[in-house]
């Protein structure tokens, strides 16, 4: 068993559960209740349940690694940490482009995902 993978999995589906419900509230619920044309308003919504779905499919697919080594396992580990360290950079990209002060603390996702990407770059070494 990798216990590298296992930790980035465990991580990931926590950062899915925290995702699925804080986002829900803090995010999903006034992003329906904004005065958004339908359109673009749904497709938001609709891409907000495509990074659910992608965040729970990455965590399962990081403890599928985890408990044994698997063919293409290696290909698909370095896909998952690019799949992690990208997120983080967008939310820090985001984040330092915004005029807030303490910006890297007003959007912490990055500081949720990276951990994921940290565990699993580990593991796949």
């Amino acid at each position: 068993m990798n216990a590298w993978f296992l930790a980035a999995g465990i991580t990931a589906a926590v950062v899915a559960a925290i995702h699925a419900v804080a986002g829900g509230r803090d995010v999903v619920r006034p992003l329906l209740a904004a005065d958004l044309a339908d359109e673009p308003r749904r497709v938001l919504h609709a891409v907000w349940h495509m990074v659910t779905a992608d965040l729970t499919l990455a965590a399962a697919a990081l403890m599928w690694l985890a408990w044994g080594n698997r063919p293409g396992g290696g290909t698909i580990a370095w896909l998952l940490v690019a799949h992690f360290v990208a997120y983080s950079g967008v939310f820090l990209v985001v984040s330092l482009a915004a005029s807030w002060s303490k910006p890297l603390v007003r959007l912490p996702q990055w500081m949720l995902l990276l951990p994921v990407a940290v565990l699993a770059g580990i593991g796949a070494a």
